[in-house]
């Protein structure tokens, strides 16, 4: 099959303008009929099933249930989050400073998706593009684009079937290569990837406004006052997750001296197996093949990775393994983002020694994403929002769960994390609707606003003189 052509390229932009230009001018209430086509195409109970399905007998990655469980709860909570919000027309009125907001479409956006996620993310993003009247053309991972492909037949079946145009969502044919990436890149108006950090760079660098999101390497504190028992079960949940495919999943957790032994224990009751250091070292061995990470591993059922780790005991039966690690940095790979089932365990001396730990952690991978604690205490999980460099800092919660919004905390429904400037990124959110709006402000006079130079300077002249 030969490489698209920038004529491909531009017959892709061709429609998505057309698809638009059909749909400019639609209501809040058609806008929202198109989102919640989009939804159900995923949401759906038997394709939800039949796509989970296809994506981990074509990717090797991850777990049927979990891909299931991710189609619907994502979309099911993005679709909460967008039915709530306006997003076309005037949006907002501040009367007292003579403003109103209009939002109006940014235009064709180029989504980036990854082979983790290749239903539910690009699902999402297209949920997110239509809410503004906008275009989207996926971009999957070559890995995934066959499963990729047909959630977007699906979304545009139902788009088909409510009378919207199906253009509104298409795909980059194949074969996906960086070439024919980068030219959609470069022909549309917005650039979201979620993925590789090696796409991000090149979204920054496609010349078009451009939403990356950082890799994660969740950093996890288990604090003196937490309950062991919860913390250690919302854990496993939480890791065993898609066999730890998701950039929120757990890769280390801190504990304290104090509560070490208790907390390791509860671990093993959750159905976690404690690595031996011989054990460990096998792990590191078979879990990295030159410095990367070995494709033929990760993301692997439990049970298939005790046997590919030659663990002994009760390893057979565990949910996911532990290994203990004392180094933080390039030459000690378990300090780093692991996507299996895989976990982490630093001893901390105390609190301060675990925030130190933490920092440390992010400073080599993940800085900006997010880091959790279980704690009763919330003098420590203040102290971790003040001090850490990260745009999230989960407490009491099952991090998969809540780093990407969740019913019980107010975090936005998305696939996408952006990380700020800690980690490259241009914004410190989860990707939401407001990314995919321009917004015009009609700006009407009002009673003049302007202080006296003594309310101004009085402080600074009383300092410092005039």
């Amino acid at each position: 099959m030969t490489n698209m052509t920038p004529g491909d390229i531009s017959g892709l932009m061709s429609r998505a303008r057309t698809a638009m230009e059909e749909f400019s001018g639609a209501t809040q209430a058609r806008l929202d009929e198109a989102v919640t086509a989009i939804a159900w195409s995923l949401y759906k109970p038997e394709t939800a099933k039949a796509l989970a399905e296809q994506a981990v007998e074509i990717t090797g990655l991850g777990a049927v249930d979990s891909k299931i469980t991710k189609n619907q709860r994502k979309t099911f909570g993005t679709l909460r989050d967008l039915m709530r919000v306006k997003s076309t027309g005037i949006i907002e009125e501040l009367p007292e400073k003579g403003l109103v907001k209009y939002a109006k479409p940014v235009g064709v956006v180029a989504a980036v998706t990854p082979s983790t996620n290749p239903s539910a993310t690009p699902v999402n993003k297209a949920m997110m593009a239509l809410k503004g009247g906008n275009a989207v053309v996926i971009a999957p991972s070559p890995l995934a684009w066959s499963v990729t492909n047909a959630t977007v037949e699906a979304m545009r079946a139902e788009l088909a079937k409510i009378g919207a145009p199906e253009d509104l969502v298409q795909i980059l044919p194949q074969p996906v290569t960086r070439d024919a990436t980068a030219q959609l890149m470069g022909a549309a108006d917005l650039v979201v990837v979620t993925g590789s950090q090696n796409n991000v760079r090149r979204a920054y660098s496609s010349g078009k406004p451009a939403i990356g999101v950082g890799a994660g390497n969740v950093p996890v504190i288990v604090d003196t006052s937490a309950d062991l028992d919860d913390a250690a079960e919302k854990i496993c949940a939480s890791k065993i997750f898609d066999n730890s495919t998701s950039c929120s999943s757990e890769n280390s957790l801190i504990i304290p001296d104090e509560i070490y032994d208790g907390a390791i224990a509860a671990l093993k009751r959750a159905g976690g197996y404690m690595a031996s250091p011989d054990e460990g070292k096998r792990i590191v061995g078979l879990l990295w093949r030159d410095g990367k990470l070995n494709r033929d591993i990760i993301a692997k059922d439990a049970a298939v990775l005790a046997g590919i780790f030659k663990l002994g005991g009760d390893a057979a039966s565990a949910k996911f393994f532990m290994v203990e690690e004392t180094g933080i940095g390039g030459d000690f790979p378990l300090s780093g983002e692991k996507l299996s089932l895989v976990l982490t365990i630093y001893r901390a001396k105390d609190f301060t020694d675990a925030k130190r730990i933490g920092s440390e952690i992010l400073e080599h991978l993940g800085k900006g994403h997010s880091i959790g604690i279980h704690t009763q205490n919330m003098e420590n999980a203040r102290e971790l929002a003040e001090d850490i460099d990260v745009v999230r800092v989960l407490v009491n919660q099952a991090h998969t769960f809540g780093n990407g919004g969740g019913f019980n905390n107010g975090l936005p429904f998305t696939l996408s994390m952006g990380c700020g400037t800690w980690q490259g990124n241009s914004i410190t959110d989860n990707l939401n609707y407001t990314c995919f709006l321009n917004i015009t402000h009609l700006v009407t006079t009002i009673p003049e606003d302007k202080p006296a130079e003594e309310d101004l300077f009085g402080g600074h002249w009383e300092k410092y003189g005039k």
